[in-house]
């Protein structure tokens, strides 16, 4: 469920839930139990026994019922869970254990930043905020893409296009892929900036209107990637794979500067055709 707000204490019981229940005893060299495990994972007093905490602290917690975990509790969840780096940071923002940034979501590109965009042509570039909402872009990036200048300011958003404009729903070539590691963005995003309602307005969109996002949200995955490749369908050029990377300026931490680079031949000489 989304809401208006990020109900932490109804995530974090989840959140924990599912990630007690992916783990494998064996892996952990936990002692057989005589008793047969009924469900998938670890059960809780492993959990607590691994965390140092007691079994009715998990109980609660996993239930919505407990206490805002200290952030020692939360270091030891994440350790006894085999939390990832982005996984136990989404967990110290679930709850509230993160030094939160006190600025405002980013709406407008920083002047400088808008510069430096048109100034990386020929490499296609644009700068996004924490929702994925496109605040400025090259030539380069339109034609590859869209052109944005054509599509009203709420619809400039990277995932909004992705899932639901018609031209882009068959772009890139590993769909499933690329709306995963939206998904696992915008889930940290959205325990990161809890009272940000455009983005839980957002995300509830996509969840009521797109089922291949909602199912992929159900699972709970966290992984941030700033760097990867994408391969894309262009209808003009064809096959067209690219290189990205995405930088964070630390004057403007709600800004990120996201840069393609072809990935081969092939792709560099298509890029070149698109601007000619």
């Amino acid at each position: 469920m989304i809401t208006h707000s990020v109900d932490t204490t109804q995530e974090l019981a989840a959140f924990l839930r599912a990630r007690r229940e992916r783990l494998d005893p064996r892996r952990l060299g936990l002692p057989p139990r005589r008793q047969a495990r009924r469900t998938p994972g670890l059960r809780r007093e492993e959990v607590a026994e691994l965390a140092g905490v007691s079994v009715d602290y998990i109980v609660r917690l996993e239930q919505g019922r407990g206490p805002r975990p200290s952030a020692d509790v939360v270091e030891a969840l994440a350790r006894a869970l085999r939390l990832a780096p982005v996984e136990r940071a989404y967990l110290f923002d679930l709850a509230r254990q993160r030094p939160r940034d006190a600025g405002e979501p980013a709406t407008a590109a920083a002047p400088p930043l808008a510069r430096l965009v048109a100034d990386l042509s020929p490499q296609p570039a644009m700068l996004v905020n924490h929702r994925y909402d496109i605040l400025a872009w090259n030539r380069e990036m339109a034609r590859l893409l869209l052109d944005f200048d054509t599509l009203p300011p709420s619809r400039r958003n990277a995932m909004w296009l992705c899932l639901m404009h018609p031209e882009m729903r068959e772009f890139y070539v590993d769909r499933e892929r690329v709306v995963r590691e939206g998904i696992s963005h915008l889930r940290a995003a959205w325990a990161a900036h809890p009272e940000d309602r455009a983005l839980t307005d957002l995300i509830a969109e996509f969840i009521t209107r797109d089922e291949e996002f909602a199912r992929l949200w159900a699972e709970r995955d966290i992984e941030v990637n700033a760097r990867g490749r994408k391969v894309m369908r262009h209808p003009d050029v064809g096959v067209v794979a690219v290189d990205f990377e995405v930088l964070m300026p630390l004057q403007d931490p709600d800004q990120r500067l996201v840069i393609f680079r072809a990935a081969d031949d092939e792709s560099r000489s298509a890029l070149d055709r698109l601007q000619t």
